[in-house]
């Protein structure tokens, strides 16, 4: 961008005469509302608009046309506003500036940029209101480089820019993030003192914002003489966009001090800064400040704090505010659609997360029921919901939906439904999706990618990496953990390290921790316990707990207690959080008869919630959920069932392991049992009972499957022939034929 070309201007710039005119006509002029029919009249050539017939003489002033001509343009009405133009060049006054400049701006408003610079062209001369009147224009139709252009070639007209003129200036180089630019007018601004004047200080400060420089937006701000509610909201609006919430909640609260009454537009933005912070008791009252302050009817103001209490957990809250809407649009829907979406990361535990995500699927179908289509945003969520809780009939129906609304070309909507399919177990219908979609991104592509590795089709995940570097799609650190985990999972060496050589030195990528996981779990795949720790100490890496836990599973499958022990103790040092982990050690010590060491575990796992482990399977959109060693639906139908399965397993090699912590009370009953009841088999014994034989099995589990269910199940699929899909916390396991997805990694815990 040229700089600004050098003028000469007075230290005080005012508006001129003509320009409070433009910015104030209904003083000027009487109000009357056209009608349609009297509006659609003026597009007619048959016959003479009726609207400006006249007594008399026929000869109109200048004046008359004004309110029409803003008639046509809240109506948008093109036809009309080139009719009443005709009349004007008919009536021989288009030497009237002030008619033919607001003539410009209809034009503009109504995006015929086109006519508007042909008017603008043809005026008799040009004041500064004329000029302002093609910027806005072309900044309203998403053209703000020529407005830019326009304001360069009025400066050297010699025109003198007034304080409005240079807030739309600024609007032009906010939309284009131009900051160069932008510091050249600030220049401009400060040379002649007008940064004190509020239009300009808010223009400035969410121009600074938007190149994200709050600290220059702040400065723009403290300059302002008087701050009205529009400069408070702007400085809050910078604070929140630029990461800094605390600051923003700050300066909210500095403006009610200074006693500056926060509009709909202050509250939204300090409710965002609520949810950012997840200050529900900040939120709260603001809640309440709306409803002092009279917003209680804002809908948009209301979706916001229906957002923060969903976003914050507080379900009922967001359920009561939402049941008591008088009217709600399609982004209140979608607010309670994402809001119960996120509840099922954020619930306290499986079983939560589940009827969480069960509750966002019947809010669409009232949603629908109430004739509203669903958006974008809408099938976004659908299909997150579908892919935590492993809905696949409800994933397909949510499919046909963007079919059938027109949708599925979305590259979000496609990459949604790729990553759905593949967390329901179906890899063909993840990578038909995929084929299908009209563009790709990279995460369209990097999704596959890891899809593909999650089903173990190693081959066919690098294929597709090849394809995605071929098309010229620069892959991210995100794209390489699916590589190397496609890698990890055939046991790839060379392959897993030519990737992580081209990561590193061809894409400048270093490596994070999921990389390093990655050929660790390669290593104990391929009982190369011993390269693994020399890779560990080889890259001088402190591992995770995730990666001890791996070393710890590898170790003792393998029989190397010594090495289990040592990667143990490193584990407890992290102090980890997840009980899962220390029922790992607690059972690793059991078995090995270290007391002492057992006694020290279960101390320490004092602090951490006890695991209860459940399982649940959806049959006929009832959801039937089960509990380690639970009587509840252990009828003699399943129990039966179980026990027969577990005889026919026998011949296989099949022996229950018994080497899980339990409580005592849990411990006698399964040790009269034929096997551990652990919430899975029972779920899958359920399953198989009340589906067909086409019909797969889906099981979601709040925990990690253990070593003997793992295998039980295995040899399940092969007695039954029938495929069970079983998502646990850690993985997603797809049994068929006595084979597992995750190519028995499953079996070393």
């Amino acid at each position: 961008m040229a700089s600004l070309p050098p003028v000469v201007v007075a230290n005080t710039v005012k508006l001129d005469p003509d320009f409070r005119k433009l910015s104030a006509p209904s003083l000027l002029f009487e109000k009357k509302h056209y009608s349609t029919k009297e509006l659609n009249s003026l597009g007619s050539e048959s016959e003479e608009p009726v609207s400006l017939t006249t007594e008399g003489n026929g000869k109109l002033e200048s004046s008359y046309y004004v309110p029409i001509l803003q008639e046509c343009m809240h109506k948008n009405f093109v036809s009309g506003v080139e009719s009443i133009h005709a009349h004007i060049i008919k009536s021989g006054l288009v030497a009237e500036l002030f008619l033919m400049t607001f003539l410009v701006n209809v034009y503009g408003k109504c995006g015929r940029m086109g006519s508007a610079r042909k008017v603008f062209d043809n005026l008799p001369k040009r004041n500064v209101v004329a000029w302002t009147s093609l910027m806005s224009g072309y900044i309203s139709n998403s053209r703000p480089e020529l407005a830019i252009s326009i304001f360069q070639e009025m400066l050297e007209a010699g025109a003198y820019p007034t304080n409005y003129t240079l807030g739309v200036f600024l609007n032009a180089c906010t939309s284009l993030c131009d900051f160069d630019l932008a510091k050249q007018i600030h220049g401009y601004i400060v040379k002649y003192d007008l940064d004190g004047d509020a239009s300009i200080g808010n223009a400035l400060c969410s121009l600074y914002s938007k190149c994200h420089n709050l600290r220059m937006a702040i400065k723009a701000f403290e300059r302002i003489e008087e701050k009205n509610v529009i400069s408070w909201t702007a400085v809050v609006s910078a604070c929140g966009a630029n990461g800094n919430s605390a600051l923003g909640m700050d300066m909210f609260v500095k403006m009610l001090v200074a006693g500056v009454e926060p509009n709909g537009i202050t509250l939204t933005s300090v409710l965002s800064l609520c949810c950012t912070m997840q200050a529900l008791e900040a939120g709260s009252q603001i809640h309440s400040l709306i409803m002092k302050l009279g917003y209680d009817s804002d809908l948009p103001l209301m979706n916001s704090v229906m957002y923060l209490y969903l976003k914050s957990g507080c379900i009922s809250e967001a359920k009561k505010l939402f049941d008591g809407m008088n009217s709600v649009s399609l982004v209140t829907w979608n607010a309670m659609i994402a809001g119960y979406a996120e509840m099922i990361s954020l619930a306290a535990d499986g079983l939560s997360a589940y009827s969480c995500g069960i509750e966002a699927l019947q809010i669409f179908q009232r949603m629908n029921r109430s004739g509203l289509k669903p958006d974008l945003y809408t099938f976004s969520s659908l299909l997150s919901v579908c892919s935590s809780l492993v809905a696949l009939d409800q994933g397909e129906q949510v499919h046909a939906l963007t079919i059938k609304t027109g949708f599925l070309s979305d590259v979000v909507v496609g990459t949604a439904l790729v990553n759905m399919y593949n967390k329901c177990g179906s890899i063909n219908r993840a990578s038909k999706a995929f084929l299908e979609m009209s563009t790709r991104t990279l995460i369209s592509w990097t999704s596959m990618i890891t899809a593909l590795a999650q089903h173990g089709r190693s081959e066919q995940a690098l294929q597709v990496f090849e394809d995605m570097r071929f098309v010229g799609v620069k892959p991210n650190k995100i794209t390489f953990v699916g590589v190397l985990s496609a890698c990890s999972q055939a046991g790839m060496v060379d392959r897993a390290f030519a990737y992580y050589d081209m990561m590193k030195n061809e894409y400048k990528i270093n490596p994070v921790m999921d990389h390093y996981a990655c050929l660790i779990d390669m290593f104990v795949r391929l009982n190369q316990i011993d390269e693994a720790f020399d890779f560990i100490k080889k890259t001088n890496l402190i591992p995770n707990e995730f990666i001890w836990s791996i070393l710890i599973a590898g170790c003792r499958s393998q029989g190397k207690l010594d090495l289990a022990f040592h990667a143990a103790e490193q584990l407890l040092e992290l102090e980890p959080k997840d009980s899962e982990t220390y029922l790992l050690l607690l059972n690793m010590y059991i078995s090995a008869g270290r007391w002492k060491d057992v006694s020290r575990v279960r101390k320490m796992m004092r602090d951490v919630d006890k695991i209860v482990e459940w399982s649940w399977i959806n049959i006929r959109n009832k959801v039937h959920s089960f509990k380690f060693s639970s009587k509840k639906h252990q009828s003699d139908e399943v129990a039966k069932l179980l026990d027969d399965l577990i005889d026919r397993a026998k011949p296989f090699g099949y022996k229950a392991e018994t080497d899980m912590e339990i409580d005592e009370e849990e411990k006698e009953e399964a040790t009269n049992s034929a096997a551990h009841r652990h919430s899975e088999k029972l779920a899958v014994a359920f399953g198989l009972i009340n589906t067909s034989r086409e019909v797969q099995i889906r099981v979601m589990k709040n925990i990690g499957m253990c070593r003997d269910c793992h295998n039980f199940i295995k040899l399940v699929s092969v007695l039954t022939s029938r495929t069970i899909i079983i998502r646990d916390s850690k993985r997603l396991h797809k049994f068929y034929n006595g084979h597992c997805s995750c190519k028995d990694f499953g079996g070393l815990v």
